[in-house]
């Protein structure tokens, strides 16, 4: 575990001061469907394992830079998991800088961090990155409307989280009209953020809002 540390220490000094673009943006406007699959709305995993074996294995695949990107990202989380954000934070900012934000990757870069920062408290911050890596894709993805239902929610701007909802309910009327099913179409997701989305499903079914 030492040796790991001092690896995890030693990438710290060697990336210096990266700069990741976590300005604010304003939401796109909420669109009637979203019916679109995004191969880069995916976790980054490149090896499996837990505790410092896991994080030798991470440094390994960055030294031989054939998934470089994808472990900086992977060993982001892991750092974040374990309790060291600013790490964290400074691995997604190298792994930014090395993909394009218009790319499969940069964009999975975005929508991996934004679930760490959401999981982290930070619902607003996440929304940036979320945003970021859906304005860069032609079409309208599925993941957006009940991702960015769940963070606006959080954020209290609940208005604006049911008529993203609305979106979702309005694509697939058999999937997110209830919450019975959050489980299968929801599987990453945390049992806390799926309680979270049934609130929103249940203030949409109070009053659904009208399109357009």
């Amino acid at each position: 575990m030492a040796i790991a540390r001092q690896m995890v220490a030693g990438v710290m000094l060697a990336m210096g001061a990266c700069v990741f673009n976590a300005s604010a943006q304003s939401l796109p406007a909420v669109q009637e469907f979203y019916f679109d699959n995004d191969v880069a709305a995916a976790p980054m995993v490149v090896v499996q394992g837990q505790g410092g074996e896991l994080v030798d294995q991470l440094m390994k695949q960055r030294e031989r830079g054939r998934k470089s990107l994808e472990a900086t990202v992977q060993l982001a989380g892991v750092a974040i998991a374990q309790g060291r954000p600013e790490l964290g934070r400074s691995l997604y900012e190298q792994a930014a800088t090395t993909a394009s934000a218009s790319s499969v990757p940069g964009r999975s870069v975005r929508w991996n961090y934004g679930w760490d920062l959401f999981r982290l408290g930070e619902a607003d911050a996440a929304l940036v990155q979320w945003t970021a890596a859906q304005n860069t894709l032609r079409g309208n993805p599925a993941w957006v409307p009940p991702t960015f239902a769940l963070a606006l929610w959080t954020l209290g701007r609940k208005t604006e989280a049911v008529q993203w909802y609305a979106a979702a309910v309005r694509t697939e009327p058999q999937q997110w009209s209830g919450a019975d099913r959050y489980a299968e179409l929801l599987p990453g997701w945390r049992d806390s953020e799926r309680s979270t989305l049934a609130e929103v499903q249940r203030a949409w079914a109070e009053k659904p809002p009208a399109w357009p």
